[in-house]
C-alpha cells in the first residue's frame, strides 16, 4: 500500500502544478482578448488566430485541469445526499462514483480521442477559417487533459482505500475547497518561494 501511497502522492504533485500552471492561461487569454477587441475597434482590423488561440487556452485551461480540479475535489458532487452519511459512507460513495463513473468515462474518451488527434496531425489539419491554426495541438489536449483526469482518479481511489484501512486523512478527501482558499495558498506559496 506504501508503493501505492508514494505513486498517489506524485500524480497529486503532478496534477498540482499542471494545474496551477494553467492558472495563468485565464490571464492571457483576457489580454489577448482586449488586443483583439482594442485593435478590432481602434485599426478596424481583426484575427481569425486570435480568435482561436482564446478557443485553444480555453480548452487547455477546462481539459488540462480536470485532474487538478478533482483532487482539489471541485467537481459536480452529491453532497446532498452524501453528507447524510458517515465519513466511511462518503469514502465508499467515492469509490464507487470513481470505479464505476469516473474510471469508465475516462477510457472511452481516451479511447475515441486518440484517433481523432491523430487523424488531424497526421494530416495537418488546420483551420478552415482564413488566417487560422492549425488544430492539431487543441485535439491532443484531449486526451491529455483525460489522461490526467484518469490518473487523479487512481490517486483518489488509492487514497480512498488507504482512508479505509487507516493510513490516510479522510477530511482532506472529503473537504472542498474554496476559490478564496485556493486564493490565499497560492499567495502564500508563491510568497514562501521567494
Amino acid at each position: 500500500m506504501e508503493t501505492l501511497l508514494t505513486l498517489s502522492r506524485f500524480i497529486d504533485a503532478l496534477n498540482e502544478r499542471i494545474g496551477r500552471s494553467v492558472y495563468w492561461l485565464i490571464l492571457v487569454m483576457a489580454i489577448i482578448s482586449t488586443l483583439n477587441a482594442v485593435f478590432r475597434k481602434l485599426f478596424n482590423m481583426s484575427s481569425n488566430a486570435f480568435l482561436e488561440i482564446q478557443w485553444y487556452l480555453f480548452a487547455a485551461v477546462f481539459l488540462l485541469a480536470a485532474g487538478y480540479t478533482l483532487l482539489r475535489n471541485e467537481h459536480v458532487r452529491i453532497d446532498v445526499i452524501a453528507s447524510k452519511f458517515s465519513k466511511q459512507g462518503q469514502i465508499w460513495i467515492d469509490i464507487i462514483g470513481t470505479v464505476c463513473f469516473l474510471f469508465p468515462l475516462t477510457l472511452v474518451v481516451l479511447y475515441d480521442s486518440w484517433p481523432y488527434f491523430v487523424t488531424s496531425f497526421t494530416s495537418q489539419e488546420g483551420s478552415s477559417n482564413p488566417g487560422g491554426l492549425i488544430v492539431w495541438p487543441v485535439k491532443l489536449l484531449i486526451p491529455l487533459g483525460f489522461f490526467l483526469l484518469f490518473l487523479q482518479g487512481v490517486s483518489q481511489l488509492v487514497k480512498l482505500i488507504g482512508a479505509l484501512q487507516g493510513r490516510g486523512d479522510v477530511g482532506g478527501l472529503l473537504k472542498h475547497h474554496t476559490v478564496a482558499e485556493d486564493a490565499v495558498e497560492l499567495a502564500v506559496g508563491e510568497h514562501k518561494n521567494d
